[in-house]
């Protein structure tokens, strides 16, 4: 049970990494955080709705693995 716990925080921490990487690079919707990184500059040069819609469901997908990872350590804590 000690490689399930292990290989689960070592997934939860990539996943993390992930996570914060993909919600930076998407494109802002005005105002807030985005604007600080420089979203307000590059209005016309935006990523295509394509590659929006699938940095969409790539940053659905990881956010679920996350959130299966951390449900997965709580109940590895909890029961076993």
């Amino acid at each position: 049970m000690e490689i399930l716990k292990i290989a689960l925080f070592v997934l939860l921490a990539i996943t993390s990494l992930l996570l914060m990487m993909f919600i930076l690079m998407h494109k802002g919707r005005g105002g807030g955080l985005s604007d600080m990184f420089g979203g307000g500059i590059s209005t016309g040069a935006g990523s295509s709705g394509v590659a929006e819609r699938n940095l969409n469901i790539i940053t659905t997908i990881v956010g679920v693995v996350w959130l299966g990872c951390a449900i997965g350590i709580a109940v590895v804590e909890r029961f076993i």
